[in-house]
């Protein structure tokens, strides 16, 4: 059985769009369970603004709480240099720094252009390297935008290779808005192992309009060095209407699973994880597996 990785990233993007706020004690126990279930890359938190992004309030206090000694990466979420030293000080062991294909999206969601958000995206993975701090650069808005609406993948794949210059240790290709599907999977897939094929492609989907699982599962058959999922399908973007959530981790699990792939995550705990994850925020678990739960094979 092969092995792959599954980052989990629902203590970020899975929080980050809820109405209700979880404490930092239930931050820490939402990451403490999910490292339980086996999850290796975490991204625990994200180092904005607290006035713009109230969820994601209490990041250093999270990170001071977290288990170190299970052999967990936790990853912080940063969008400038500010961000970038608050993450460092807190102790990431990885940052993920954002850079928005579009003006429009870019400047509502962080306040900068395409340009000067990959000039900071620059700034950061290198003062990361200094750090011996692994580093994400992740593209949104990949394969398209709520305001500019279609996204060229030849307008992507520029942006790639002009983030790849920088030597980040992964990059990351993000349908922030769930619009994506295979075929462009596929033609971005072909577009970054042209520009930047040293440098292993991570991605990143939604599951807005049903194609989010099409859609990983296309990039893991292309090579994928990683898939981003959220316990219980969690998520969404603040600044993007009508964002729905990602990915769930035990929905992505259990395909991978089945498929005689080994995630090293335990799928019972994970569905737990996101039924304990339900009762804290007041409603339903978005994602099938839990209701249907897992096909029990031959008798």
């Amino acid at each position: 059985m092969s092995e792959f990785t599954v980052v989990e990233v629902g203590p970020r993007d899975g929080l980050q769009n809820e109405k209700t706020p979880l404490s930092v004690d239930d931050k820490v126990s939402l990451i403490t369970r999910l490292v339980t279930a086996g999850a290796r890359r975490v991204e625990a938190v994200s180092f904005v603004n607290p006035k713009r992004v109230p969820q994601m309030a209490g990041a250093e206090e999270v990170m001071e709480q977290l288990p170190r000694d299970a052999g967990a990466s936790y990853i912080g979420l940063v969008l400038n240099r500010r961000g970038l030293d608050r993450a460092l000080a807190a102790g990431v062991d990885e940052v993920n720094v954002v850079v928005v294909s579009t003006d429009e999206f870019s400047t509502r969601n962080q306040g900068c252009t395409v340009a000067e958000g990959i000039s900071a995206a620059l700034d950061i993975v290198q003062e990361a390297r200094v750090a011996g701090v692994f580093s994400t650069v992740t593209i949104a808005a990949s394969f398209g935008c709520p305001f500019s609406g279609e996204v060229a993948a030849d307008h992507v794949v520029d942006i790639v290779r002009q983030v790849a210059a920088a030597g980040p240790d992964e990059i990351a290709l993000a349908d922030t808005i769930g619009v994506g599907v295979p075929a462009q999977v596929r033609a971005l897939a072909a577009g970054a192992g042209r520009v930047a094929s040293e440098i292993p492609l991570r991605w990143h989907f939604h599951n807005t309009r049903n194609t989010g699982y099409a859609n990983a599962l296309t990039a893991f058959d292309l090579g994928a060095a990683a898939l981003d999922s959220s316990v219980g399908g969690y998520g969404g973007c603040p600044f993007a209407p009508a964002a729905t959530g990602n990915i769930a981790s035990e929905d992505l699990v259990y395909a991978l699973e089945r498929s005689e792939v080994s995630t090293g995550i335990d799928l019972a705990a994970m569905v737990e994880t996101a039924e304990w994850l339900a009762g804290k925020l007041g409603q339903d678990v978005p994602a099938l597996l839990g209701r249907a739960g897992p096909f029990p094979g031959p008798a």
